[in-house]
């Protein structure tokens, strides 16, 4: 099978969406299928690449490490009239989104989209009029959803979400599988030799980007709560963002900068000895559609402590493999210091961990996604598709 990806982030960027298409990726050529890529451009990114077309692209205002594809290029018709996909698939209602949708409606192909990323939750990057903003992405992201064949969604509060705001066609929930092997596997004493980080203290690990919409503010004042009651503890902020300057200002103001590690950005190929050297993971974020980073945490055997939002809610099993709380710094602070203070409930909620984490391994969720795209293809063979889009 041959899948063109349309997509307006892709590597080096580092996001969920960047490692959801090259997880599936990988799988999927495993399995002998052939993926060809199109993204955006990146300043000074040079890797060879095989079957990946770069459209010329612009630094965006409000983030300067991501890039704004242009949306045309001659050379794009000619390349998918001789590669002849069966199917496009499209992680973005935007850009290139819509110029993959509407390369599918000339091929006569089934167009499939995978809906990332609450839209409507990240208009806090808005100058202005963020309400009107927020019901115009909802309304674009509703509306380009009802265009494709199937919408995929990572999780199933994503796939009702999905139905609740008036998605008429299928949508199916498979989330983005991890290589189980990469996080259970790593190096566990790595991470307290490297910051000198003595046995007697627990780490509290947070992975992800450092934005508004990852409440990292809220994460900074419930550690700065266990902290007075549980002295010996670090919090690691693993990932870089526009609020890393402001946040390590607020951790100089409080006194503790030596019991908050900001990393920086650190390579994907680094993070599992992250996750392998801490004790417990605590996610505070209330815009997930699946919150991957839980799942690996899990699989590194990390009990997690999340706020319970979107796809959040359906990753951590509560009560056994972690807590999941309300939007509110005392219950999460509490739940915070019942496994630091219970170490056998800790180890208990860790095994359960990597044996709830087995079943999001990331061959079983290209297979499922496999099956999706045949059953597309079976159903509306290409060449005779009647929906306008």
């Amino acid at each position: 099978m041959k899948i063109a990806v349309f997509t307006d982030s892709y590597r080096p960027y580092t996001s969920g969406v960047v490692h959801s298409i090259e997880t599936f990726k990988a799988e999927l050529e495993a399995l002998g299928h052939e993926i060809y890529i199109f993204a955006p451009a990146y300043p000074n990114h040079r890797e060879p690449e095989e079957r990946i077309f770069r459209f010329f692209s612009l630094p965006a205002p409000t983030n300067k490490d991501f890039t704004l594809a242009i949306p045309f290029h001659g050379r794009l018709k000619t390349i998918l009239q001789t590669w002849q996909p069966d199917l496009v698939h499209v992680h973005s209602p935007f850009l290139l989104g819509h110029l993959g949708a509407r390369q599918a409606r000339v091929l006569k192909k089934p167009l499939v989209f995978t809906f990332h990323t609450l839209y409507e939750e990240y208009v806090h990057y808005f100058p202005f009029a963020r309400l009107i903003a927020k019901k115009a992405t909802r309304l674009i992201a509703r509306n380009f959803c009802n265009r494709c064949d199937l919408v995929i969604a990572p999780t199933a509060v994503i796939q009702e979400y999905l139905k609740s705001i008036g998605v008429r066609v299928p949508v199916k929930s498979i989330p983005t599988g991890i290589k189980l092997d990469e996080f259970s596997c790593a190096d566990r004493t790595w991470l307290r030799n490297h910051y000198r980080i003595p046995d007697g203290d627990k780490i509290l690990l947070f992975v992800g980007r450092l934005g508004q919409e990852k409440n990292i503010g809220f994460l900074l004042e419930a550690y700065l709560k266990v902290h007075k009651e549980f002295p010996r503890t670090r919090l690691i902020l693993v990932g870089g963002g526009p609020e890393e300057k402001s946040l390590k200002n607020r951790v100089g103001q409080e006194g503790l900068a030596g019991q908050v590690i900001f990393t920086g950005k650190i390579p994907k190929e680094e993070v599992a000895k992250y996750y392998a050297g801490a004790d417990l993971f605590v996610f505070a974020s209330v815009t997930e559609t699946q919150g991957l980073v839980i799942a690996e945490a899990k699989a590194a055997g990390l009990p997690v402590v999340a706020v319970k939002a979107f796809g959040a809610r359906e990753m951590v099993a509560d009560g056994q493999d972690g807590f999941l709380t309300e939007l509110n710094q005392d219950e999460f602070v509490e739940k915070i210091l019942v496994l630091l203070n219970n170490e056998r409930l800790r180890e208990k909620f860790a095994l359960q961990a990597r044996l709830n984490a087995g079943k999001l391994s990331a061959r079983n969720c290209a297979l499922s996604l496999l099956e999706s795209y045949q059953a597309l293809l079976e159903k509306a063979p290409p060449g005779n598709k009647s929906k306008k889009r």
